[in-house]
Order: structure tokens, then C-alpha cells, then sequence
């Protein structure tokens, strides 16, 4: 009889939170109260962690940002002898419709945290067309933090990935129009060779066509002599190709970079002036002493490493 008649006291002295809603179907956006019970020693203090949780717009978002516990919280004490009684109750909204369980919600009493069940809840859609008139709902309004995406049609979201792919073809389709009109083609030109490898190159090329060992000496002397006159050209901007060989012997005596070459060149062009307009057939070794001389020119007279690279920077700067 004594333990039956303390037992109702040691409920009473009992610190306890229990959590129930005021209706477990709602519609999408509409509101419900989620009520909370709470008991605890009056001497002891107490508070709810929900009321530190709700941002400064009075929203405490739950099961990922579909339910939102909202202010204000409507709280109602009573106390019985030495416990307090506490009331809650939480404005509960949801926009997406679904079943959700709502976490548990936690009390501070003094030095213990009570824990509080967990309740279902049941969101249903707004069946409704485009053409039918809503009533009971707020009309819709701008967000409190506005962003630089509230801004952006939502297809542009959507499809961005295909703006950039465009975006960026058309931004490779300008640059290449553009570099074909300055450059003439996509890809950059290989260095044209200097005078000077000209000249090693084509006299390599007479030499494998044997021509005077065949009996071609005036072909022979005609291409030589013109390697010659367009390495004057290019080496020196001698306008060897319109000159006669008095003219070019003249030129180079008169420049002190040829000086000392002339007689080299004498020897080849004037074996050439006999073999072509005097009809004189050369002997084997004048024609090998005039390739060996046309040789022995092009690289006496070959520019100096800093003089080459200055040439091929001032040729770049002239074709852009």
C-alpha cells in the first residue's frame, strides 16, 4: 500500500518530453502544430535547442529541407508542486509532398538532455490545374537572400552544359577565321630556309643530276649560274637574276662582305658566259673547279650565327 501510494509522486518528479501533431495529413503548404510536452523539477533550468536552431528567418529545416519547423513558438507553463509543466507548439510546413518522419527534438533540463519520439507526417499534393483558383494560400514572394541564380532562367540551369559546348565552339570558330585571314592557315608555317640553306640544297640537287657528265654542260652552267644569282639576292638583296656578269663582278668588288670572293665568282660566270654564248665545251675539271667554287663561295660568305637569327626575326616581322 505505501509503494502504491508514492508511485504517483515518482511519476510527477520524472523529467519527460513527449511529441505529437495536430494532424498527420497536411497538404503541401499548408501548416499543422506540432505539440510538445515537457516536464522538469521547477528548481532546475530548462531550455528547448529548437528555439537556438531557427535561423534568423524563423525556419529550422528537417528531413533534407522538405519539412520546416517554423516560429513563433507558442509556450504555455503550469506549475504542480515542484515540476513544471511546458506546452509547446510548432508551426510545422512542408512544400514537397511525401511521407517524412520528423526527428526527435531535444530539451535541456539542467545537466540532461531529453530526447522526444519521433513523429510521421504526410504530405499530400495539391491537386489542381492551371486554370483553377487557389484560395488559403499565401501568394508568392521573393526570397529573403536574393542570389545572382534567382536571376537565371531555369533552362539555362538545365542546359548550361550545351551553352558552354556552343559558347566555346563558336569562340574556336572566331579565333581560327581570324588566324586564317593574318596567317594563312591554322597551323603555324614552318621557318622558311635561309639563303644560304637554299643554296647547299639546290647545289646538292645539280650535283646528284649529273648533268655534265652527260653531255648537258650548258644546263649545267645555267642552273649554276642561277643558284649563284639567287643566293646574291637573298644573301646580299644583290638583284643578281637582272644583272649582267660585268654588273654582278662590279657589285661584289664594291661590297667588303664579297671582296674577297670575286675572282671564286669570276672563274664560275665567266666558264658560263664561254660554254653558253661561245659555245665552248669545258673540260672535266673546269666543270668540277666551278662547282667547287660555287661551293667554296656560298659557305665563305655564310652568316655568322647572331647575323642569321637577326635575318629570320626581320622576315617573321614582314609576314605578320
Amino acid at each position: 500500500m505505501v509503494l502504491a501510494s508514492l508511485l504517483p509522486f515518482a511519476g510527477i518528479n520524472a523529467d519527460s518530453i513527449q511529441a505529437s501533431l495536430d494532424s498527420v495529413y497536411i497538404q503541401m503548404g499548408r501548416q499543422t502544430l506540432l505539440h510538445l510536452k515537457v516536464s522538469r523539477p521547477a528548481n532546475v533550468k530548462g531550455e528547448l535547442l529548437l528555439n537556438k536552431q531557427l535561423t534568423e528567418r524563423g525556419i529550422y529545416p528537417v528531413c533534407g529541407d522538405s519539412v520546416e519547423l517554423r516560429a513563433p513558438i507558442a509556450v504555455d507553463t503550469v506549475r504542480q508542486g515542484n515540476m513544471l509543466s511546458l506546452s509547446y507548439d510548432i508551426p510545422v510546413q512542408s512544400f514537397d509532398s511525401g511521407m517524412y518522419q520528423l526527428p526527435e527534438l531535444l530539451y535541456i533540463s539542467g545537466s540532461d538532455t531529453l530526447h522526444s519520439n519521433r513523429v510521421a507526417l504526410k504530405v499530400v499534393p495539391v491537386k489542381a490545374s492551371a486554370n483553377d483558383t487557389i484560395n488559403d494560400y499565401a501568394s508568392v514572394s521573393d526570397p529573403a537572400e536574393k542570389s545572382f541564380f534567382d536571376f537565371v532562367p531555369d533552362w539555362f540551369l538545365d542546359y548550361w552544359w550545351i551553352i558552354l559546348i556552343v559558347a566555346v565552339a563558336i569562340c574556336v570558330f572566331i579565333w581560327a577565321t581570324r588566324r586564317v585571314k593574318q596567317k594563312g592557315s591554322l597551323l603555324p608555317k614552318k621557318p622558311e630556309p635561309t639563303p644560304y640553306e637554299k643554296a647547299v640544297r639546290d647545289l646538292k640537287n645539280l650535283k646528284a643530276k649529273g648533268l655534265w657528265e652527260k653531255g648537258l654542260e650548258k644546263s649545267y652552267y645555267t642552273e649554276l649560274t642561277d643558284i649563284i644569282r639567287r643566293y646574291l639576292s637573298g644573301r646580299f638583296g644583290i638583284n643578281a637574276m637582272e644583272m649582267t656578269s660585268r654588273q654582278i663582278l662590279q657589285r661584289l668588288g664594291h661590297d667588303h662582305q664579297t671582296a674577297e670572293q670575286r675572282p671564286i665568282v669570276r672563274q664560275i660566270l665567266d666558264m658560263a658566259d664561254f660554254v653558253k654564248f661561245a659555245k665552248v665545251r669545258p673540260l672535266p675539271d673546269d666543270n668540277v673547279l666551278a662547282f667547287e667554287n660555287a661551293v667554296k663561295f656560298v659557305e665563305q660568305t655564310k652568316p655568322a650565327p647572331e647575323e642569321e637569327n637577326a635575318d629570320s626575326k626581320i622576315r617573321e616581322g614582314g609576314k605578320s
